[in-house]
């Protein structure tokens, strides 16, 4: 069911952006105004326009909803592989859209900071606080296990040497 709806999202939003669908909106709203002489602009005619954007608002808000939600993590997840591909990049920065606004706010404030310096012509600096450690800073950190003495290292460890 969920494939099906993302697939339908995904069209619907597709579609709903190109110009022709503007232009066939207009289309309709323009025929509904000429028809209005005719129907003597009464409220049968108006509700007619009334009642059909209102429900085709409401649904296209869930549909488009749903497509953005979906390009936005995906974009996300795009954007921490960059910082945790880019070797000196700060790894605080990943996941950084789950912090609260007040946290937020903070690191946006040292960025602009550190950005206002770049544009004075001061060196670049890193954001306060302690860096971000990579899985590989943090597995070379550790000590590694080493069989005691006089005893031999499994059997599914010599097969793999």
């Amino acid at each position: 069911m969920e494939k099906l709806f993302v697939k339908f999202a995904t069209l619907t939003a597709k579609v709903a952006g190109k110009p022709w669908t503007f232009i066939a909106c207009v289309g309709i709203v323009l025929a509904w105004a000429v028809t209005g002489p005719i129907f003597k602009f009464n409220e049968t005619w108006q509700l007619v326009i009334n009642t059909g954007t209102t429900i085709i608002t409401f649904l296209m808000v869930f549909l488009i909803q749903n497509t953005q939600n979906r390009d936005g993590a995906a974009m996300q997840a795009k954007l921490d592989e960059l910082v945790y591909a880019v070797t000196r990049a700060d790894v605080r920065f990943i996941g950084i859209e789950h912090l609260t606004d007040k946290e937020l706010d903070a690191v946006l404030a040292e960025v602009e900071r550190r950005a206002l310096a770049i544009h004075k012509g001061k060196p670049a600096r890193p954001i306060k606080g302690r860096r971000g450690l990579r899985i590989e800073e943090v597995e070379a950190e550790r000590p590694t296990k080493v069989a005691p003495a006089g005893r031999k290292a499994p059997a599914r460890a010599r097969e793999a040497s």
